[in-house]
Parts: C-alpha cells; structure tokens; sequence
C-alpha cells in the first residue's frame, strides 16, 4: 500500500489535485459551519424538483452535498492509487474531475448560504 500511495505522492498533477479539492471541501465546510446558525429551519437544495415543499430541506440537510462529495473523492481517490501504475493519466484525469466538483460544490454551497441568508 505504501508503494502505490509514494506513486500518487511523486506525481504533482494527481497530487495538487486531490489536496487542492481536500482544501476546497475544507473551506465549504468551515462556511458552512460559520453560516449556519443563520440558516432558516428549511433550504431550498433540491431545485430540479416542482415548486412547492419539495424542494426544502431541514437545516441540516445543507451537509448532503459534503457527503456525497466525501463519497466521490474517496472512490476516485482509491481507484487512482490502484490505477496509477498501469495508466497514470487516468488518475490525473479522476484528480482532475475531483478537484472540479469540489470548485462546483463550493460554488453550490455559496450560492445557497447567500440565496437563503
């Protein structure tokens, strides 16, 4: 496990992107925590759905976008490092589609905390 883990830690691109979107998962959660006292009883975080009740979501509902994101990273995290020495351009690619859902769920997590505040 070592071994493959020194792959993941040699190569800069796979690495930069996988603790940058680490960084940025920080960052939303620190906002989140800052925010949520100020957090009404229901947020709107299901947009996609008709209007109406549908769409809201009890305060702490606000952390389901963090969990999936947690799920996706450790996957792709996993899959990379068990990948890396057969096609090392697939784990910068998975690091790569990483570090980009962590921008859109910061930007996601942002754009609700202001819509409701």
């Amino acid at each position: 496990m070592q071994n493959l883990l020194s792959n993941i830690k040699s190569d800069r691109i796979t690495l930069r992107g996988y603790l940058m979107s680490l960084f940025l998962s920080i960052i939303t959660v620190i906002y989140i925590l800052i925010n949520y006292k100020a957090l009404p009883p229901f947020i709107p975080m299901f947009n996609q759905l008709p209007w109406g009740n549908q769409r809201f979501t009890e305060t702490p509902g606000i952390f389901i976008t963090m969990v999936v994101f947690a799920l996706i990273f450790l996957l792709n995290f996993i899959i990379s490092v068990s990948i890396y020495s057969k096609n090392p351009l697939i784990a910068r690619i998975l690091a790569s589609t990483t570090l980009l859902l962590s921008i859109i769920n910061l930007i996601f997590i942002v754009r609700t905390i202001l819509v409701v505040i």
